[in-house]
């Protein structure tokens, strides 16, 4: 079957209301709606669609989510969306990107607080949940429960990702910390412990509470979701 090429239609050639652009320079880029956002990205729409519709149709398809819309791989954006070619699925993943560094960096100006589970998940969820393979981080806290440093000690595949425990407490013993919190992810969406990672708490645990280092927590991420040990009465 032949595809049709892509067309622009550039947003300068839009109406009024279709026009994004100069919307954000008169208005500000806070009033621009997700679809505008996406369209500027794109530059250019369908055949007889503004790529504005051709956004709003893509979001739509999204459940209006852009949670959803940042965890599509460029070959999915291709594969699924007509006149989303290489140009505009590295775009949209480019802008998903910067914007997930710059949650990421905007947190290690100042040594972050941990006072609860949330805090740690949302110090990690920006970085983890979009992920469609396992990590696994640790957060070095200090004696006031400061983050001091976050190391990630692996990555692993789909289903799983191998730690060793020793590299883990070197890791922790190299940064003089008094606790820390052990951070992965489950790419599946399910973040319920599975017997493994519950034999690795303990693992990790008994190690650590041999250099009197304090394990606080073990928390697992998933899309829109987190399971903590701790929040569970588990640790």
């Amino acid at each position: 079957m032949e595809t049709i090429p892509f067309s622009s239609i550039p947003i300068r050639n839009l109406g009024d209301d279709d026009r994004p652009r100069e919307k954000a320079l008169t208005q500000g880029i806070r009033s621009l709606s997700d679809a505008e956002l996406v369209a500027i990205i794109f530059g250019g729409g369908l055949p007889g669609m503004s790529v504005v519709d051709m956004a709003r149709n893509i979001l739509i398809d999204c459940d209006s989510r852009v949670d959803r819309l940042a965890a599509l791989s460029m070959d999915e954006l291709m594969r699924k969306y007509k006149g989303v070619g290489p140009a505009k699925a590295v775009s949209l993943a480019a802008a998903f990107e910067l914007g997930r560094r710059n949650r990421e960096q905007a947190g290690m100006h100042e040594d972050p607080l941990i006072r609860s589970s949330a805090d740690a998940v949302s110090l990690m969820q920006p970085h983890l949940e979009a992920l469609d393979y396992e990590e696994f981080w640790v957060l070095m806290l200090s004696r006031a429960n400061r983050v001091k440093y976050r190391r990630c000690i692996s990555q692993g595949g789909t289903a799983a990702t191998v730690v060793d425990v020793k590299l883990l407490l070197k890791r922790a013993v190299d940064c003089l910390a008094e606790g820390i919190i052990l951070v992965h992810n489950h790419p599946s969406g399910n973040p319920v412990p599975s017997g493994q990672d519950d034999a690795l708490t303990r693992k990790i645990k008994e190690g650590a509470a041999l250099l009197d280092i304090r394990v606080l927590d073990h928390i697992i991420i998933a899309r829109g979701n987190h399971y903590s040990y701790t929040d569970n009465g588990r640790l």
